[in-house]
């Protein structure tokens, strides 16, 4: 009788702790990643803009020909590997950015979450070894990135959206988007290119997702009330959902196995390995707040086996929708706590920006409509500037 009436309490429960994936509320989470994670990658490429050609360009200990070797071996994915040149490093680096400013802003961001995923994966792995955690965070969610829905709400190409639907209402298809066609040739180009070049399997994959932008297109250039529109349009709902599943599953993993492997671990076993991680020159940005810290062992104590339990108790918690958005909550403040104190700022800011698709859509709409509140001084100045300068004389 237990069990009968136990289980399906926790299933109901396990699935409304995952509603986020549905197509109703996923828009504010997949936004939030959208937008968090173009803002980490950003940030991330303009500190590193001094030290670019060190850590990935031609100045880089790990040579041309060794960086050649070293992709074949893990069967990566890099565009630096088809020139040494620095003409071509800064055409990356710098186009690296701009899809970056693009997917925050959410302008053309089907076209420019893939070209995101191209930089960031080719920088990334020009040089897999002077990178830490936060990289492969950062690696493998800008490749979930590209399979989601993202840009529905708070984006460019949302507000793009709204306008033609109140310029047109009612229309029978689509404008003729000529900065989108723009885009989709100039793809072209590229993947022509690589057919030369070793991609480790990647060049069918880029050649898909270009034809599917082609079919998008079509479909809603011409036959936006055939019955194929429907089709593609509950495709393209299932693959966003089933990307934000993984990108959910993929964050347990994470603190899973970081958890457990803690747990085997003799210095987290007795309270100790927080004070050694803060007596390491390496993690030590402010040496006196780290030494006051690890002259506290009763705070040392608390702090290696709070963030061991948090860690391992995360995915279970999922079943919980209250005690879930308080450890979510802890583990925010957990790695804000990291970057400040032991110096590693992307890889918590990445984590940060994964814990978000945890967050419950009832708190993503009223930081939006906050948001929304404050920028109004501001676009009513910029409304009245623009009347001004309208007005004769």
């Amino acid at each position: 009788m237990t069990t009968s009436t136990t289980v399906p309490d926790v299933a109901a429960r396990l699935a409304r702790a995952l509603s986020f994936i549905g197509s109703v509320r996923a828009p504010y989470q997949a936004a939030v990643f959208r937008i968090g994670l173009a803002a980490v990658v950003l940030a991330f490429l303009l500190r590193e803009w001094p030290h670019r050609h060190v850590l990935y360009g031609n100045r880089s200990p790990l040579s041309f020909d060794l960086a050649q070797i070293l992709v074949r071996e893990e069967r990566s994915f890099t565009v630096l590997i088809w020139s040494d040149g620095q003409l071509w490093f800064e055409t990356v680096y710098t186009l690296t950015i701009a899809a970056a400013v693009a997917v925050l802003l959410g302008w053309r961001t089907r076209t420019m979450s893939v070209l995101l995923m191209v930089g960031v994966l080719s920088l990334e792995n020009r040089n897999t070894l002077v990178g830490d955690g936060g990289d492969n965070v950062i690696r493998i969610m800008v490749i979930y990135l590209v399979f989601t829905r993202c840009a529905q709400v708070w984006s460019l190409d949302a507000r793009r959206e709204r306008r033609l639907r109140a310029d047109s209402p009612g229309a029978g298809r689509a404008a003729f988007d000529f900065p989108g066609i723009a885009l989709w040739s100039a793809a072209v180009t590229p993947l022509v290119a690589m057919s030369g070049f070793p991609t480790q399997g990647w060049l069918p994959l880029f050649w898909i997702l270009w034809a599917v932008q082609g079919i998008w297109y079509v479909v809603n250039r011409w036959f936006p009330d055939h019955e194929v529109r429907a089709v593609l349009d509950a495709a393209a709902s299932m693959l966003h959902n089933c990307a934000m599943l993984v990108v959910a599953a993929q964050v347990c993993l994470i603190y899973a196995t970081a958890g457990w492997y803690k747990v085997q671990g003799t210095r987290w076993q007795e309270g100790s390995a927080l004070y050694y991680a803060l007596n390491l020159d390496y993690f030590m940005p402010w040496p006196a707040l780290s030494g006051l810290l690890a002259a506290n062992t009763p705070a040392i104590l608390v702090l290696t086996y709070a963030t061991v339990m948090v860690q391992v108790a995360f995915p279970f918690t999922l079943a919980n929708r209250k005690v879930k958005n308080v450890l979510l909550a802890v583990m925010i403040l957990e790695h804000l706590g990291i970057a400040v104190v032991l110096g590693i700022p992307f890889l918590s800011l990445a984590m940060i920006v994964c814990d978000a698709v945890f967050l419950p859509t009832a708190f993503l709409v009223a930081l939006g409509a906050r948001c929304a509140r404050l920028s109004l001084p501001v676009r009513a100045r910029a409304s009245w500037g623009a009347r001004q300068a309208a007005s004769p004389g």
